[in-house]
This record gives C-alpha cells, sequence and structure tokens, in this order.
C-alpha cells in the first residue's frame, strides 16, 4: 500500500530552483554539448542498476530519454535556446553533488526530477512540436516506403519543421505573456 505525499513549491521555493537551473546555463555555455549529454546517459544507466528504482524517477526517465534523443535529430533541428534550457537540466542532473546528494536513498534525485519537471513544463510547445515531427516523419517515410527523392523528403519534412518551429515559439510566446501578467 502506498502513501501520496504532495507538497507545493513557493514561488520562493521555484526562483531558489530556478537560480540553480541559471547556474547550470552558465555552465552549459563553456561544455561541450556531447560531455553533457554522455554523462546524463552515464547516470541514466547508473540508476537504472539501483532498481527498483522509486516511481517518481522511474516516470521521468522515459522523459528524460526523449530529450537526449530531441537532441540528437539532426532533422528536428532544435532552436539554440530550447537546447541551452535542456543541456541546463541535463547539468543539474548530471552532478552528483547538487542540492540533495543522489547517493541519499530515496530522496536523493527529488531535487533533480525538480529540475526536470520545471525544464519540461518550460518546453511543453516544444515537446509537443516535435512529438508531432516524429509522427509526421514516420508516417511519410511509411507512405513512401523510402523510394521517394531524398530531396523531396528533405524538402517535405524542412517545411513541417519550420510550421511547428513557428507553432511552438507563438505558443511559448503567449504562455510566457501569460505568465508576466
Amino acid at each position: 500500500m502506498g502513501i501520496r505525499l504532495s507538497f507545493e513549491l513557493s514561488d520562493r521555493d521555484l526562483r531558489f530552483f530556478k537560480q540553480a537551473l541559471k547556474k547550470s546555463r552558465d555552465v552549459v555555455r563553456d561544455a561541450e554539448e556531447s560531455d553533457i549529454v554522455d554523462a546524463v546517459r552515464d547516470v541514466i544507466d547508473d540508476i537504472r542498476k539501483n532498481e527498483p528504482l522509486p516511481d517518481f524517477v522511474a516516470t521521468r526517465l522515459p522523459e528524460l530519454e526523449s530529450m537526449i534523443q530531441m537532441l540528437a535529430d539532426e532533422e528536428w533541428c532544435l532552436p539554440a535556446d530550447d537546447r541551452e534550457r535542456i543541456l541546463a537540466g541535463f547539468v543539474y542532473f548530471g552532478d552528483p553533488e547538487d542540492i540533495l546528494p543522489d547517493d541519499i536513498p530515496v530522496i536523493g534525485y527529488l531535487d533533480d526530477v525538480i529540475i526536470l519537471e520545471l525544464v519540461a513544463r518550460d518546453l511543453l510547445y516544444v515537446r509537443e512540436a516535435y512529438e508531432d515531427f516524429c509522427q509526421f516523419r514516420d508516417e511519410f517515410d511509411s507512405e513512401h516506403d523510402r523510394g521517394i527523392d531524398a530531396v523531396v523528403r528533405r524538402d517535405r519534412l524542412d517545411r513541417r519543421r519550420q510550421q511547428l518551429h513557428q507553432r511552438m515559439q507563438r505558443r511559448t510566446s503567449r504562455l510566457r505573456k501569460a505568465e508576466i501578467w
């Protein structure tokens, strides 16, 4: 029988975590993207070795892997600012000595999960657009069974990606304006 614990982060708490994320963004600017991604993959591997995992960690791993995939997808061309946000979350997640050291049983990854949740919420429309892009690409490839000219395929994917990038920028802009008010 599980026990449900929930807590609310105040604006002050959120500022604290956003400040930690901002420090991570500063690190991103001086680091190699591949090094950051490799470090996160190593952390994921280490976490999986310690199964059974707390559910609050296990349920976030697929989302984390999805963000890695989004970074690596050359056809998606994730905008630089969004890349930086994801990488900043990864820097924080990959740091074993962050606010709560990761080696503390059960709760060591709680702060990491909070950071990942902040990044995921901030990139909601980016993630939705990427899922739509992947679906479009999969459907396009299955319809044409790779028998289409590569230039035509690239042009169709480029056009769809541009539409989705514009959509995610519009939605994100509206969300940020609403947050200000």
